[in-house]
């Protein structure tokens, strides 16, 4: 079990690393930007440097978990971006969510091993 964990964390880890560190260096191509209320949203939070603080909570919580330090705080960090992702593709852009639930099944996971931790939030 103990392997697992480790691959869903470094999985993680690699995942908002690359995406965090993509915000800023621009290395993934991206395609144009989505019609309707999706591309609204996205243009409002790039206008307004949002998405900067968006990347550098992933880019923080992605290296975190890579180096295994701090990973309740990279899990915490991470939480609601995940949220954030899975509700954009669920009411906007549904092409994405596969993706989201992958990240979400990964931090759940990751998140098991922690339990104790996080079960002291919800007393």
């Amino acid at each position: 079990m103990k392997i697992a964990f480790l691959v869903t964390r470094i999985l993680l880890g690699v995942l908002f690393t690359v995406f965090g560190l993509n915000g800023f260096l621009h290395f993934i191509p991206t395609g144009p930007m989505p019609a309707g209320p999706a591309g609204q949203f996205i243009g409002a939070l790039s206008q307004t440097h949002y998405m900067d603080f968006v990347f550098a909570v992933q880019l923080i919580g992605g290296i975190l978990l890579l180096v295994n330090r701090y990973v309740v705080l990279a899990l915490t960090l991470l939480a609601p971006v995940i949220v954030n992702i899975i509700l954009f593709h669920a009411c906007m852009a549904p092409s994405g969510l596969p993706l989201a639930f992958v990240a979400c099944l990964l931090w759940l996971f990751s998140a098991y091993r922690y339990r104790e931790t996080f079960a002291s939030l919800l007393r």
